[in-house]
């Protein structure tokens, strides 16, 4: 379970990388949207797990952008947090692939084909009655 210190970093660090992604990165992810839909920090507040999801754009080539332009990515990072903070940890990208899976989930439940209920046992009820 991670402290409130490590949720607060999390928290500040998922808002500022949302920011830099919008303004700052342009040039690397073109048209393409990016959500940081997850941030995890270390104990020691030296290491950042950051799981993003994409739109409009091939999830496997931004991501591969994304990780070589890691560097610069932190230092727009350091820009902006390192004022409030000690250490400006060290990130790493992950693909987060939960609303795909979610459209993949939506797409197999409305696929399946259900019969329907069978009627009541009502009408056998008032024939047994009369």
């Amino acid at each position: 379970m991670e402290s409130k210190r490590q949720q607060k970093h999390a928290k500040l660090i998922q808002k500022e990388l949302g920011d830099i992604f919008q303004k700052e990165a342009k040039h690397l992810i073109g048209k393409a949207m990016i959500t940081i839909t997850r941030v995890m920090v270390s104990p020691d507040l030296g290491f950042a797990k950051v799981y993003v999801s994409f739109l409009l754009a091939d999830p496997k080539s931004t991501y591969e952008l994304i990780n070589d332009h890691k560097k610069e990515i932190r230092l727009h990072l350091s820009k902006r947090i390192g004022k409030s903070v000690r250490v400006i940890p060290e990130i790493a990208f992950f693909p987060d692939d939960s609303a795909t899976y979610a459209q993949y989930m939506d797409k197999v439940i409305s696929d399946l084909n259900i019969p329907p209920a069978p009627p009541e046992e009502d009408e056998e009820d008032e024939e047994d009655e009369a």
